[in-house]
């Protein structure tokens, strides 16, 4: 049995294709003879002897994270990159004549570009039924969970480094309050496919930066995610999506331990930050959905 999307990935060390013959489930071996296997849960290390500058998640800051999403406190989020990617993921293999190339027969494939624990990955699968798809993330704390995802390659990558994926081999790349590697991500999408981007607002959690050691959002993100991406990629839409948010002290706490704070702040101090309970707040995040020239 193959692993996972197995034929979306490319090997990071040589960019070749794969031994079908030597691969499996459990492993990826190249024709060049590099091999990679996979952890016991399920992902992949292709960052093995390679290493990064960059600090992946903790276990705590991963399982605050599971069990804020898990709780559905972000769905808003999600039902929204799931209702943007389905336009390219449901609709049937085309060639337009053009200069774009016809789609590969068979499901349109996804990107999670640092999916993290696959929620939103998930809710998008969800909606395309079939899809293959490939969640980097830094973190292996963070994609045991997403490599149980069906017909998912989970993969641990530094996305700043060219993506371990063939050139315009997926049709939808998702980017969730991550890194945005957008010559890669131009390079694996299919001409027509859709880069879906969510990046907070100024008044996202504005609420509760007082009391939680949350960064400052400037002004602007969105519009700097389109210019950025102007030499490949127009832009079809840009909606925000902003909802109420009504938390007890341990959601509150792990909404920031989740992020950047995870790494240097404690739950005790976080929770001692915090007045006792229901804490009230607004989620307010832009998502930006470009297309592929």
């Amino acid at each position: 049995m193959p692993f996972p999307a197995q034929d979306l990935l490319r090997c990071p060390v040589c960019e070749g294709p794969w031994d079908a013959a030597r691969s499996s489930e459990r492993a990826l071996v190249c024709v060049g003879g590099h091999r990679f296997d996979a952890a016991r849960q399920g992902y992949v290390n292709f960052l093995t002897g390679r290493g990064t500058r960059f600090v992946p998640d903790t276990a705590d800051m991963v399982a605050a994270r599971d069990r804020f999403l898990s709780a559905g406190h972000y769905a808003p989020i999600a039902a929204a990159l799931a209702d943007a990617a389905v336009e390219v993921l449901a609709a049937p293999p085309t060639n337009d004549g053009g200069t774009h190339r016809a789609a590969r027969p068979g499901p349109r494939a996804v990107l999670d570009a640092g999916a993290g624990t696959g929620y939103y990955l998930s809710a998008v699968l969800e909606r395309a039924v079939g899809s293959p798809a490939v969640a980097l993330d830094l973190s292996p704390h963070a994609l045991r969970r997403a490599a149980k995802l069906p017909r998912t390659a989970a993969i641990v990558w530094d996305l700043w480094r060219a993506l371990p994926l063939r050139d315009e081999c997926v049709d939808v790349v998702l980017d969730v309050f991550a890194p945005r590697n957008l010559p890669e991500f131009a390079r694996v999408l299919r001409p027509g496919g859709l880069l879906c981007v969510v990046t907070p607002l100024p008044e996202h959690l504005a609420e509760l930066r007082g009391a939680l050691p949350l960064l400052e959002v400037p002004a602007g993100k969105a519009h700097e995610v389109a210019r950025a991406a102007a030499q490949d990629f127009e832009a079809v839409a840009a909606r925000p999506v902003t909802f109420p948010l009504e938390l007890d002290e341990e959601s509150a706490a792990d909404v920031a331990l989740m992020g950047p704070a995870g790494h240097h702040s404690s739950r005790e101090a976080v929770l001692a930050g915090l007045t006792r309970g229901t804490v009230r707040a607004t989620a307010a995040v832009e998502l930006s959905v470009l297309r592929r020239r």
